[in-house]
């Protein structure tokens, strides 16, 4: 009954559309499927879509960086390893038989009602990961307990829960619009500094790019997030980090001060002010003036193990473009 239910579902969901190559459709068409397939499950188990589309996002975003897991091909980008989807002791790690998957403890489910359990398959994918979380119900605390014992990582379970909080806010998935840090109409400067020599507190190198500009020129948020950090840090002064959609880590640093009412925890958007251009860092809080106002931005991505720096300069080029462009 229960999988005639989901069957019943899913014909209203083109079966071509949900075997298609996700690089081969519209970025439109792409999310409006993407986003049937949540809801049609969120419809099936209770699970709401937007719990089931972070994992998504979380998967796809570290499956593009890591070499070691395969590029996602389908709509759905959540990966189970062959083991883990026919079982550990199980002779053949490319069964899509259910019973036997079942056997040898595996996790892997038909979700289409076709009778096969095809790891490749969007709907036996979004329904085999349905299947566990429903295993810790359908609350909050159910859902960052699932993650904890599926990933095994604190860091996984915040970045995912964060992402939820992101589509549950705007209700889309679509959600791809960045800003330039510094509002149009203001004088400012930059160049590629990331990997420059840094000296104070001991030798560094520069993780991200100095944006010069007056003293309490507006500082805005440059993509959808959520604001994982904010307060003094002796090299930074009074900064700002924000987590996007895509596990990067935007780092705000050397400001004057923040926008009314910010806080941790908060969702933010493209543009949305989040303080102003400073000179603080470089001492204990409070310290000011050691060298011109300027912000300094970074961006570091997290790729499901660790966390590393890389030049934000190619990106800040474009979007300001992009922004002169619309404007």
């Amino acid at each position: 009954m229960r999988f005639a239910l989901l069957f019943c579902l899913v014909t209203g969901l083109s079966f071509s559309a949900i075997h298609a190559q996700a690089k081969e459709m519209p970025d439109k068409e792409m999310y409006k499927k993407r986003m049937e397939l949540y809801q049609h499950m969120e419809a099936f188990t209770q699970i709401p879509w937007y719990n089931l589309a972070a994992i998504d996002q979380y998967e796809r975003s570290i499956r593009f960086v890591r070499s070691d897991l395969p590029k996602p091909a389908g709509l759905i980008s959540i990966y189970f390893p062959p083991e883990k989807w026919s079982g550990l002791s199980n002779p053949n790690h490319n069964d899509t038989r259910p019973l036997s998957i079942a056997f040898f403890g595996g996790i892997g489910k038909d979700g289409n009602g076709d009778g096969k359990a095809d790891r490749n398959h969007d709907l036996d994918v979004l329904f085999t990961m349905s299947d566990y979380l429903l295993q810790y119900g359908t609350d909050d605390d159910g859902f960052e307990i699932a993650l904890w014992h599926y990933y095994k990582r604190d860091k996984a379970v915040q970045l995912i829960t964060e992402k939820a909080k992101i589509y549950k806010t705007f209700g889309t998935i679509q959600l791809t619009d960045q800003a330039f840090p510094i509002p149009s109409g203001y004088n400012y400067s930059y160049r590629s500094t990331w990997g420059d020599r840094r000296g104070w507190g001991g030798l560094r190198i520069h993780e991200g790019t100095d944006i010069f500009a007056d003293y309490g020129v507006p500082v805005r948020a440059t993509c959808y997030g959520v604001i994982e950090l904010k307060g003094w840090n002796k090299y930074g002064g009074w900064r700002i980090g924000i987590r996007d959609l895509n596990n990067s880590y935007h780092y705000f640093a050397h400001l004057s001060g923040y926008a009314k009412n910010l806080h941790v925890g908060q969702v933010v958007k493209p543009g949305m002010l989040i303080g102003s251009v400073g000179s603080t860092g470089y001492g204990p809080p409070g310290t000011s003036g050691k060298f011109p106002p300027h912000l300094h931005y970074g961006i570091y991505k997290d790729n499901g193990r660790n966390e590393w720096s890389f030049d934000p300069y190619p990106y800040l080029r474009r979007w300001e473009l992009l922004e002169k462009q619309r404007k």
